[in-house]
């Protein structure tokens, strides 16, 4: 089997060929850059979130994204339509669980989507992902908060209870999928300046999901295609601002030898 270092442009040009159609019910406060970064890579992003047609939609999909940012009622109950709808068409499913950890809502929503419907992927940071695994962990909103526990014990636990490719977002991207793991190197502190690169990196891993099957080596081909983009951009940014624009710009621009040279990845 190739290598992660191997297949990530090789997957990052099969999703500027086949242009998947990537379905999310999105965070509204990032849906705009979630659509610009799947358009960037090349794929076809739909935002689609009535209940009457995401089931049918989905159905229209590669991969579906799911994401509680600015969750409500009837957003999850959607969200279940949506998942149900591709799960029985086989298509991966997956879940940014986005502020897990800072209220019982949160909580309680996210652990009925892993109960009540498929989940293929679940991703999130440190703390949201140390609750979804059981820890009583508090998340700083929806940002990360410190966790004293070995993040890897806490990946391969929550893979294999729920039987899914976890992703831990950081300084550090762990991508576990039960019996592997990858450690994606590569970013820069901008990224984590910037609203949105979170939910932008899950509609990455949705976009490089609807062209590969093997879900670890999807997400952890796209967060490397994702992160060195953003190493690019901050060498060409004076701060935040700029540094979003040039992410765009950059991604659209990667190319094999640049992502060759500086991707930095084990596993």
């Amino acid at each position: 089997m190739p290598t992660i270092k191997l297949k990530a442009f090789t997957l990052l040009e099969r999703v500027r060929t086949q242009s998947p159609v990537v379905h999310h019910l999105t965070n509204w406060v990032t849906i705009y850059d979630c659509a610009q970064v799947v358009k960037v890579l090349g794929a076809s992003p739909v935002m689609a979130h009535a209940r009457e047609e995401v089931e049918e939609m989905a159905r229209l999909a590669a991969a579906l994204v799911l994401n509680i940012g600015t969750l409500t009622m009837e957003m999850v109950e959607a969200m279940k339509l949506a998942a149900q709808s591709a799960n029985a068409e086989g298509i991966p499913v997956i879940l940014d669980v986005c502020g897990a950890g800072a209220t019982s809502l949160r909580d309680r929503k996210c652990f009925e989507l892993l109960d009540e419907v498929r989940i293929d992927l679940i991703k999130g940071n440190a703390s949201e992902m140390a609750r979804i695994s059981g820890a009583p962990v508090r998340t700083k909103g929806v940002d990360a908060a410190p966790v004293a526990l070995d993040l890897e014990e806490v990946a391969l636990s929550l893979a294999l209870r729920r039987k899914c490719t976890v992703v831990i977002t950081g300084p550090e991207d762990l991508v576990v999928d039960g019996s592997r793991r990858f450690v994606v190197k590569n970013g820069h502190p901008l990224m984590s300046r910037v609203v949105g690169t979170g939910c932008m990196a899950a509609s990455v891993i949705g976009a490089f999901a609807a062209v590969e099957p093997d879900l670890a080596l999807a997400a952890a081909a796209g967060l490397i295609c994702f992160n060195v983009a953003g190493e690019l951009a901050a060498e060409l940014s004076p701060g935040p601002g700029a540094f979003k624009v040039k992410l765009f710009d950059c991604l659209d621009a990667l190319d094999e030898p640049t992502l060759a040279a500086r991707r930095r990845v084990s596993g």
